[in-house]
């Protein structure tokens, strides 16, 4: 038979698709789960066993927490990315590394053909459809929810005609949680005025009492939190997220252009994420020099936008990352943190790579590089071609 792997989440979507594919497009469906850190130990079990009863082939979950890092998410706090100053990124980020890990897996076993449980009607349709056609540009792409254009109650009456019966009651609000965050999306995100409420959000407020944290960078990377050091800086950020989501910080609403032309809202939450963006950034902030600093935020909105509109393997991103990561050699010190319920505070920094170091003056209070006289002749300098411009156009000035 001819097989196809399909990206399976276990919900309704990707369920119908697994039938479908088998008893009316005649393939061996083999089940893929790519697991960005979103799913433990028992719900991959239960995924496969869904799987199964659904009549695949066979059931894989690809773990790719650390690749998904390696390859994505240090970038992007070495950009200090945040989308529209205010998202992490964290599906964008997720579905682009999902869809490349879902391409390679289907060469390896020799697919003829990929299928996504997509609709028409968003981003992730094209992030999907994007990598495959890069990657496995021979294979053909299989989309039975868009193509059909199905409604949930036609899916539901479909798997309960051929004898698939379940709970595909839809939620109030939908989750997608990974490494780099959780979205959430529900009623009050399709409209422009109403926030999330409170349940909504999976992780609720457990801790009223201030805490202090202290996060420690290597080169860009965090790599210890309070006294604790961590083999890989994606099980720092699985903890930090597990230590700060106590205080319900890092919610917020992103709204954005999706890639297919319409302004769309999305709520979040990402604690580890932010807290790691906001540290790495105050850290950076006195380590690196003023010119290093604007240019990678120039880069930084380029590249976080190109991940966005699903363009990671334009060559263009991996001359950034480049620039990026030669940019870390002394990202290296200490932030000092205070947690409190909803929102934190940055207190400061240690580092041996501090440019605000003592010995060269203190802003606003003394120097020790220069004198007045000296600052009176670079000022004259420093404005003079403005003094020109105002003298020739005087008469033009207001």
């Amino acid at each position: 038979m001819k097989k196809v792997v399909l990206a399976f989440s276990g919900g309704l979507d990707t369920s119908f698709c697994a039938v479908y594919l088998q008893q009316d497009l005649g393939y061996e469906v083999h089940a893929v789960t790519v697991n960005t850190g979103g799913f433990n130990a028992d719900e991959v079990e239960k995924l496969r066993e869904k799987a199964m009863l659904l009549g695949a082939k066979t059931f894989t979950c690809l773990e790719v927490v650390k690749e998904y890092y390696d390859s994505c998410i240090q970038y992007l706090v070495f950009g200090n990315v945040l989308k529209n100053n205010t998202y992490p990124l964290s599906v964008s980020a997720e579905r682009t590394i999902q869809a490349k890990s879902l391409a390679e897996y289907a060469l390896e076993i020799g697919a003829t053909a990929i299928a996504h449980g997509s609709t028409g009607a968003g981003n992730d349709q094209v992030r999907f459809d994007g990598i495959f056609n890069i990657v496995c540009p021979e294979m053909e792409i299989i989309t039975p929810i868009r193509d059909l254009k199905l409604s949930r109650e036609a899916e539901i009456q479909y798997l309960t005609e051929k004898g698939f019966s379940g709970d595909y009651t839809k939620s109030v609000y939908s989750i997608n949680q990974g490494l780099w965050g959780t979205s959430v999306g529900g009623k009050e995100t399709l409209t422009s005025h109403s926030n999330l409420p409170e349940e909504a959000y999976p992780s609720q407020l457990k801790k009223q009492n201030p805490e202090k944290l202290t996060l420690e960078f290597e080169k860009g990377h965090l790599i210890k939190i309070n006294d604790q050091s961590f083999s890989h800086p994606s099980e720092a950020i699985v903890k930090l997220n597990e230590i700060a989501s106590e205080f319900a910080i890092g919610r917020d609403t992103h709204v954005g252009d999706t890639i297919i032309g319409i302004k769309g809202r999305v709520g979040f939450e990402a604690a580890g994420a932010i807290l790691t963006l906001k540290a790495h950034h105050l850290l950076e902030k006195h380590v690196l020099s003023k010119y290093q600093l604007m240019i990678k935020s120039q880069m930084a909105d380029w590249y976080g936008s190109w991940l966005h509109e699903a363009l990671f393997l334009d060559p263009v991103m991996r001359d950034i990352e480049k620039l990026m990561e030669n940019s870390q050699k002394t990202v290296t010190g200490k932030v000092f943190i205070t947690l409190f319920p909803y929102r934190f505070e940055l207190n400061g920094i240690e580092s041996k790579y501090d440019l605000m170091t003592s010995k060269f003056g203190s802003y606003g209070e003394m120097n020790k590089s220069w004198s007045g006289e000296d600052v009176k002749g670079f000022s004259k300098i420093y404005t003079n071609y403005l003094s020109i411009y105002h003298q020739v156009n005087a008469e033009n000035n207001d």
